[in-house]
């Protein structure tokens, strides 16, 4: 794949894996940081890809490694709790502020399908491959996520 083809797929999906990060690690400079980490990443890592169809599933999976690998790293440090931002525009996935910290209230892996699923748009089968796991598994967490979500919004 030539610079031109992967700048195209990485704008493609900018937004996704912006909040796919912010999602999983709650804090701005973090989720730019992993992004970023992710797409270098990629990009030395672009023979590893069979085909390009698959590019942003591929990209997706390098960023929630990324995330996971912060995640534990951060653990180590106190975390300050922060939530999303509360952002009016077409830039915020969520309908509402009280939906996005429901969202956020979700257990890390819960959360992670969710999103993936209901703000991104990945059908399970794309989810089974970025997060590699059985279909069952991520038809079990969206399941697990509606109902926790239902109850935390009181619908």
């Amino acid at each position: 794949m030539d610079n031109a083809a992967f700048e195209k797929y990485v704008l493609d999906c900018a937004d996704t894996l912006y909040r796919v990060s912010m999602s999983m690690l709650k804090n701005e400079a973090d989720a730019q940081d992993a992004v970023h980490d992710a797409i270098l990443t990629a990009y030395e890592q672009q023979n590893k890809l069979r085909e390009e169809k698959y590019f942003s599933t591929w990209l997706v999976r390098i960023l929630i490694n990324r995330c996971k690998k912060e995640y534990r790293d951060r653990s180590r440090i106190a975390d300050t709790g922060d939530m999303l931002p509360d952002i009016e525009s077409r830039d915020n996935p969520y309908l509402s502020v009280e939906t996005g910290e429901a969202i956020n209230a979700l257990p890390e892996k819960i959360r992670t399908a969710v999103v993936l699923h209901y703000v991104e748009g990945f059908s399970v089968k794309e989810i089974k491959q970025i997060l590699k796991i059985p279909e069952g598994t991520v038809k079990s967490r969206l399941s697990k996520g509606r109902d926790l979500l239902r109850s935390a919004l009181g619908e």
